[in-house]
């Protein structure tokens, strides 16, 4: 992250292939993880609890919450909303916790902040009998646990989707999304030929130096056949196959393909630019569906798996869980808030007004929503087959090494080579404290 934190524990980490699993380790005093477990939570007390998340942008959390306020006169929980970058959450999340303040009860927390959440004891271990994890997706779930204990409700999944002008490609002659980086960038020149595309970039995503870039990154990786782990839990991103993601982006900078101010571009920022008409293609998370429906191209897109190297890319798997702070009060209502939070029926809603993907697997497979939803095929698709980001104690350490590494190619600063034998001799560090 772009702001280090001071760490409580030092531990040992050992690679997993789908990701940095944390393994056992010792404390070294603090409010570290150490070897003991943690003692069981007593869910007492209760009373008005606030609910900590990033900006809404999608103007319908406020919404159940109101719904839960009418229920629940003597319980209101007051929503606080952080700053709309993953970093700057994460951040204002730790401060909180290294203070032991209750001003946060419930946490909307990204899935990859499970292992060092829990680690430090941030957060409590959860009663899995109290949530129908098993009507959800595994993939999203596991987000959710560390140690084998579940720390996080998943509250919706996310992964990333190609959102591209179905109008323009069909004037030029396109009946199908490009399942391939070439394809696509051949695609947006037959485009740009029309004469209200000329000034058209072709492909963006998220490649300010933040969290998103990490994603992106990864996703690049992923989608060139690379890894950040080999089979045997190591580092292994100084590779051909990781070059050939990273030098996707660094020549798609070059050329034009990804335009210049895309260096500066967040999730919002890369939404407004594909809805505006400066973008044919768009890498992003599905809740810009709805709000595209709502802007000047409504009708004129469409969405599709990410394209890779070969065939269709990987994405990295994203969403949002919901985790409760070890130092709050009233954690009975925040139990029982957490529970009418994360249920079908709140997912149901935030699904029709936000295209915020689900956690539960039904929800994929209902026609009617599929009629009314044409992405949710593609969107299951890309939670199932998502590569997992690091899970580690450590993360805030691991997606700065990428961040700043990734970032350095994109402007230029090193070449894509110098910038991955860099980033695994980081890693190897990292991993190895």
């Amino acid at each position: 992250m772009k702001t280090s934190t001071a760490r409580a524990i030092q531990c040992s980490a050992a690679l997993t292939a789908a990701g940095l699993l944390l393994t056992a380790c010792g404390s070294s005093g603090g409010s570290g993880s150490g070897s003991a477990q943690p003692a069981p939570a007593k869910f007492n007390g209760r009373g008005p609890i606030t609910y900590v998340a990033g900006k809404d942008t999608t103007g319908t959390v406020q919404t159940i919450i109101d719904r839960w306020n009418k229920a629940h006169p003597k319980e209101k929980v007051t929503f606080i909303q952080l700053p709309t970058d993953a970093d700057s959450q994460r951040q204002q999340m730790i401060q909180n916790a290294e203070t032991k303040s209750d001003a946060y009860t419930v946490l909307a927390t990204d899935v990859v902040w499970t292992s060092e959440f829990a680690a430090h004891q941030w957060i409590e271990p959860l009663p899995a009998n109290r949530f129908p994890l098993g009507k959800m997706l595994q993939p999203v779930v596991e987000t959710g646990k560390y140690r084998g204990k579940l720390y996080a409700v998943p509250a919706s999944s996310n992964g990333g989707l190609l959102f591209y002008r179905t109008d323009l490609l069909k004037k030029a002659g396109i009946t199908q999304p490009p399942a391939t980086w070439a394809q696509m960038t051949a695609d947006c020149a037959k485009v740009k030929k029309l004469p209200e595309a000329k000034n058209m970039s072709c492909y963006a995503g998220q490649f300010q130096k933040y969290e998103g870039l990490t994603v992106n990154f990864a996703e690049a990786v992923n989608s060139a056949g690379g890894r950040i782990t080999d089979a045997n839990g190591k580092p292994d991103v100084d590779t051909p196959q990781a070059k050939k993601g990273l030098d996707f982006l660094v020549k798609s900078f070059k050329d034009g393909t990804i335009p210049k101010e895309a260096i500066t571009y967040q999730e919002e920022d890369g939404r407004q630019a594909f809805q505006s008409g400066k973008l044919v293609f768009l890498n992003n998370w599905p809740y810009v569906y709805s709000l595209a429906q709502k802007s000047a191209i409504k009708g004129k897109f469409a969405v599709a798996p990410l394209p890779g190297l070969n065939g269709p890319g990987a994405s990295s798997l994203g969403g949002s869980n919901l985790a409760l702070s070890s130092f709050a009060k009233n954690k009975a209502t925040a139990l029982d808030f957490m529970k009418f939070f994360t249920s079908e029926e709140s997912a149901t809603y935030f699904l029709k007004n936000a295209s915020l993907a689900p956690p539960y697997a039904d929800l994929y497979d209902n026609a009617a929503l599929d009629k009314q939803y044409p992405y949710l095929p593609d969107l299951k698709q890309s939670i199932t087959k998502a590569v997992p980001r690091p899970r580690v104690v450590q993360y805030g350490d691991v997606t700065a090494a990428i961040q700043n590494e990734v970032y350095a190619a994109l402007t230029g600063k090193k070449s894509s080579a110098q910038a991955l034998k860099d980033l695994q001799a980081d890693l190897q560090k990292l991993t190895a404290q």
